[in-house]
């Protein structure tokens, strides 16, 4: 399964794909940051951090993007910002018929350190460590958009829909319901997500050395 992760961000946004393996184990495909000048109005920034993600769905093909979650916090301006972005992130997903999960910070935090309090450097060493890189995923919003993938990859809930043409669906006990044919990435994925349904998401590093 390949899974496109973002980290919505104005000045700089993390843009990441990775292909999980049916072992759970994550291999890396691509990462950069799409960043965008203050000196360009708002509009013109985020025009251009959507060409950048329609740009990586349409070379790397993913099968469902992972975006993080934005939460208000004291700094308003940032936050609408932040939030303009994922709703980009979101209409660039939408409109290559992409399924769409979002995950809180918290949640990507405790999927690939364990702890859903960790700072970024130690998210940057557990993303490195868990695509067996051998130096530190930089800048910090390259490893955090990774780490949404990580996460999603591992956990396979939240998701916002199966793709507009809603060719299967998945119930909560893992039951696969399908409308036509499908492609042999979404089958992996329909199984994937019956998987994890009927036994719970599994971390691959248990039993890692």
């Amino acid at each position: 399964m390949r899974i496109l992760g973002i980290d919505p961000g104005i000045t700089r946004c993390g843009i990441g794909v990775i292909d999980m393996g049916e072992d759970r184990r994550a291999r890396l495909v691509h990462v950069e940051v799409a960043r965008s000048p203050a000196t360009l109005a708002t509009h013109f920034r985020l025009r251009d951090i959507g060409q950048k993600i329609e740009a990586a769905i349409d070379r790397f093909a993913p099968d469902v993007a992972a975006i993080e979650r934005v939460f208000a916090h004291d700094n308003l301006q940032s936050v609408t910002t932040t939030m303009q972005v994922m709703g980009v992130a979101m209409y660039c997903a939408g409109t290559r018929n992409l399924a769409m999960a979002v995950h809180t910070p918290s949640q990507v935090k405790s999927a690939v350190t364990g702890s859903g309090v960790a700072s970024k450097a130690q998210v940057q060493h557990m993303v490195s460590r868990i695509l067996g890189l051998d130096g530190i995923v930089r800048p910090a919003d390259a490893a955090d958009a990774l780490a949404i993938a990580i996460c999603h990859g591992w956990r396979g809930d939240n998701l916002q829909g199966e793709g507009g043409d809603e060719q299967f669906s998945v119930s909560l006990s893992g039951g696969v319901t399908t409308k036509k044919a499908l492609t042999p990435a979404q089958q992996q994925w329909a199984q994937a997500q019956a998987l994890a349904r009927r036994t719970g998401a599994v971390d691959p590093r248990r039993g890692r050395r």
